[in-house]
């Protein structure tokens, strides 16, 4: 093959392969294939049962957390910062909290700190934390539209950090809605 044919060999791929250009930030690990994620169930800030399938259609990411953990806390204003910058039809930040002081400690926690764009949702048995394999809090698990994990970070982040905005930007854009 001549070098001009691998050349353009080489440009097709890179053109139809669906990955974002942005490097993972950081400690995320992103799997070579996306898996399937463990069922969990949780509920609103109402009360209302609910588990990732109804968020099925949108890349998720999900950050398992507890208002007694310190560096959850640190990082809950850069989560909420990018479900403003990055949440819609195609993306949402689904922060879940392990707290068995039930809903009302995680709205005076979401109110101490002026969080104002993250759904209440809680798992006050924490199971969902032991389901996912949680070796510790924060976790945060980036889930693609068909509801499989594409890969995870153990620890804080600066979620709203213009390389992790990217990062998010590129995987959104390489897992389109299928119709």
């Amino acid at each position: 093959m001549s070098k001009l044919a691998m050349v353009l060999v080489g440009m097709l791929l890179a053109f139809s392969w669906p990955v974002s250009d942005a490097e993972p930030p950081q400690n995320f690990a992103v799997h070579e294939a996306p898996v399937p994620v463990p069922e969990i169930s949780f509920e609103d800030g109402n009360g209302k049962p609910k588990t990732l399938a109804d968020f099925h259609g949108k890349v998720v990411l999900l950050n398992v957390w507890a208002t007694w953990c310190a560096p959850c806390r640190k990082e809950m204003p850069t989560l909420d910062r990018l479900q403003a910058k990055l949440g819609g039809p195609d993306f949402e930040v689904v922060a879940l909290s392990m707290d068995r002081a039930g809903p009302d400690a995680v709205k005076m926690f979401y109110g101490e700190i002026g969080v104002t764009h993250l759904a209440l949702n809680i798992d006050s048995s924490a199971k969902a934390m032991f389901t996912l394999g949680a070796v510790g809090l924060p976790m945060t698990l980036l889930i693609d539209r068909d509801g499989k994990e594409i890969g995870r970070l153990i620890g804080p982040a600066e979620w709203d950090a213009p390389d992790m905005v990217d990062f998010l930007r590129g995987r959104i854009a390489a897992n389109p809605e299928r119709k």
